[in-house]
């Protein structure tokens, strides 16, 4: 198989970028997309040019660094997975592929296709953890949490924070990726007590960093690798709606959203 390669390249942040075309050699339909950009790279470096410069770590879908937007959209055709486990059999011999990097103003490209995503490590020094200190692990039974919060913190939590959601919104916002980060620590008992505290430093820090607002066209959803649902954008809102209760409300005063949302 032979392709066209649209590849978007510039030297530096500050630097005009531009599309390159690169026509591959025989491409297996078994390799992996990355594998495909490898052998790309390996020809220029053998010819003396300068190799396209992107991310990747783990190439098994579990990192999220292999951030590319393929044909307009992030990690590629394929729903639920990442560019890594993207392969060349998806595409059809002689078609033309054009490959960008992630395009926000919160993540400013380094080269090529790489992009500085550390704003999203910053959402998540903001308020993106527990400072509770719980000591040693604990037997599993000593915590008893119902089937059904486990599920639920383990699906917000299955997020890999590649941006994806950031590069599909028209908005550029980082909105599922914080309500992931807030559905999974508020619903086990360990993060209830910074809930409030939490919700609030996020959401000043998505602001602060330069993310949109939520679009609520769900582009987040259809690109992201793990299928993080939406669903945990109501729940970012309903603790964000409760946060802001509880800091108007006088000392000693009942929650109104506290026997809801226990």
């Amino acid at each position: 198989m032979k392709f066209t390669l649209k590849i978007w390249r510039q030297q530096g942040p500050h630097d005009a970028g531009r599309l390159v075309d690169y026509e591959t050699e025989e491409v297996s339909p078994d390799m992996s997309f990355l594998e495909m950009l490898d052998g790309v790279n390996q020809r220029l470096i053998l010819k003396g040019e300068d190799p396209v410069a992107f991310e990747h770590d783990c190439r098994e879908g579990i990192c999220g660094s292999c951030s590319l937007v393929i044909n307009g959209v992030p990690h590629g055709p394929e729903r639920g997975m990442a560019t890594c486990q993207l392969y060349m059999r998806r595409f059809s011999g002689g078609d033309v592929i054009t490959i960008e990097p992630w395009r926000a103003r919160a993540f400013p490209i380094v080269k090529d296709l790489v992009v500085d995503r550390s704003a999203l490590d910053r959402l998540m020094q903001a308020g993106g953890y527990i400072s509770v200190n719980t000591g040693g692990a604990v037997d599993g039974n000593v915590l008893l949490i119902g089937k059904e919060q486990a599920e639920t913190a383990m699906d917000a939590a299955s997020c890999i924070g590649c941006g994806a959601c950031v590069a599909a919104c028209k908005n550029a916002s980082a909105t599922l990726f914080v309500a992931a980060k807030i559905a999974h620590l508020g619903t086990v008992p360990q993060g209830k007590p910074e809930r409030a505290r939490r919700v609030a430093a996020m959401m000043e820090a998505m602001d602060r960093e330069g993310f949109g607002v939520c679009g609520n066209q769900y582009e987040c959803e259809a690109v992201c690798p793990k299928r993080i649902s939406t669903r945990f954008i109501a729940v970012l809102n309903r603790e964000y709606l409760r946060a802001g209760l509880v800091e108007a409300g006088s000392p000693g005063k009942p929650d109104p959203l506290q026997a809801e949302s226990d």
